[in-house]
């Protein structure tokens, strides 16, 4: 009778175990990706920021943030010189696939590259 009890014991502890290894994973997993999404940049203050195809204001517009808007940089490639809030850049920050912002309208804390160079 003792090694059945110990057998149930066991299996109880072990699936316990279990679930606490499954939990840590999806814990650790989501804080992967929230890290991996966590840095994002603040657009100019009262500034309407324009998304466009591609690193010039001749790409079309795709759509405009709202005021008070973050934007992750994936990557970034020269383009068009545009003058904005922090100065005058030829950098274009991607937002997204196929979305591109001015960086000089993009609080990075850096006149150069702050992220890797877009294919």
């Amino acid at each position: 009778m003792k090694s059945v009890q110990t057998r149930t014991a066991l299996r109880r502890r072990t699936l316990a175990a279990g679930s606490v290894l499954a939990a840590l994973g999806l814990v650790l997993g989501a804080a992967s990706q929230a890290s991996a999404e966590a840095h994002r940049y603040p657009v100019a203050p009262d500034t309407r920021l324009k998304v466009r195809s591609g690193p010039g204001t001749n790409y079309q517009l795709l759509r405009v943030l709202p005021y008070g808007a973050s934007v992750p940089i994936n990557c970034q490639k020269p383009g068009e010189t545009v003058t904005g809030y922090y100065g005058t850049s030829n950098l274009w920050d991607n937002i997204g696939n196929g979305q591109y912002v001015s960086d000089a309208y993009v609080k990075t804390g850096s006149d150069g590259y702050v992220a890797p160079r877009c294919a």
